[in-house]
């Protein structure tokens, strides 16, 4: 395979990698006019939109973008869109991928783009079970069948490494989205994020919840990206970009009901109950202890080598592991250290 042929490979393994670990919903943005004088920003997503930009859209509806002169817009990705190609084209100028693993292969392969904030300090992928068999320990998979989407079996291969245990004693059951399977007995165990409480509903109030960042394997969800030329030649307008998102997270923390209240307005066929609930709890996975002390946004170095240390043990780069300095830069956290929300 060429190089060539090996990047464009590598960009579609990451796009589907970021399905398989995305919260998934539905509908493209609606647009609104904005003033002039302002400079763009598109956000390319990884996915489809959901609540994972629920900050930006708060931002987006309270004018705090205007306020920075940005016009911003939200660019949905899809099954279909590989969100790093069109960011590394130059086409938009900043992107976000559900989890970061897809910027780790884009950096191995000489992809220049590089993560500068993250969304959500620790990663929602669970694995769920139900009482009659509860699985809280990765121990408690030996012997069991676990359902889990194909482009996340690595990740269960990483977590039964980090616990030296055989993949040959868990039976891998490939499924799709739906719980089902995990309803009518077909596993004992299935996957997701804990924040797609639409559809987690069917397994009730009881389900036992096994997350992945608990169990060593710690990755980070929504991480931001830009090209290096454009963090070299837009750094001012990425850091106002960081002031207003992050003014946006703070909004709903504070006004969790007026905050989804706004999103519904740019999303009204999504069920409002459903987007509280997992509101609340995607805003425990934004705002920790890390950002209490860093602020909003803010990542670690050495989480980021984790990472790479750790799929280098599977085998995922083709190319050879990136140099963590190729995968993230701290200079726009750096330069809004003061500017960006300091709440746990």
């Amino acid at each position: 395979m060429t190089s060539s042929a090996t990047r464009r490979h590598v960009l579609r393994t990451g796009a589907v990698l970021t399905a398989g670990l995305a919260c998934p919903l539905i509908l493209p943005a609606r647009t609104f006019a904005q003033p002039a004088g302002t400079q763009a920003i598109n956000m390319q997503l990884g996915w489809l939109a959901n609540n994972n930009q629920l900050g930006e859209i708060v931002a987006k509806r309270l004018g705090y973008f205007e306020e920075e002169r940005i016009n911003f817009t939200i660019q949905p990705g899809g099954p279909s869109i590989d969100g790093v190609a069109i960011v590394a084209s130059g086409r938009y100028e900043i992107g976000q991928v559900s989890s970061s693993p897809s910027l780790l292969l884009a950096a191995s392969q000489g992809i220049p783009v590089k993560c500068f904030a993250v969304g959500a300090q620790q990663h929602p992928y669970s694995f769920f079970s139900l009482p009659a068999k509860p699985i809280k320990s990765p121990q408690d998979m030996v012997g069991k069948k676990v359902g889990i989407q194909a482009t996340g079996r690595v990740l269960l291969s990483a977590l039964l490494r980090r616990h030296k245990i055989a993949e040959s004693d868990v039976k891998v059951v490939v499924i799709g989205a739906d719980m089902s399977p995990l309803l009518t007995g077909q596993v004992d165990c299935v996957t997701g994020w804990e924040t797609n409480r639409t559809a987690l509903k069917p397994l009730g109030p009881d389900m036992i919840t096994m997350r992945l960042w608990d169990h060593g394997v710690r990755l980070y969800a929504m991480p931001y990206y830009a090209t290096t030329k454009t963090l070299e030649a837009k750094g001012p307008l990425l850091a106002g970009f960081l002031r207003a998102a992050g003014r946006g997270w703070q909004y709903a923390h504070d006004n969790l009901e007026k905050a989804v209240d706004l999103f519904m307005q740019e999303y009204p066929d999504l069920v409002r109950d459903d987007e509280l609930t997992a509101s609340k709890i995607l805003l425990s996975y934004i705002f920790t202890d890390k950002t209490r002390e860093n602020g909003w946004g803010c990542f670690d170095a050495a989480v980021w080598q984790e990472q790479i240390d750790l799929y280098a043990a599977l085998s995922q780069f083709s190319a050879g592991p990136p140099a963590v300095t190729t995968v993230m830069t701290t200079a726009l956290l750096d330069a809004t250290r003061d500017k960006r929300p300091k709440i746990g």
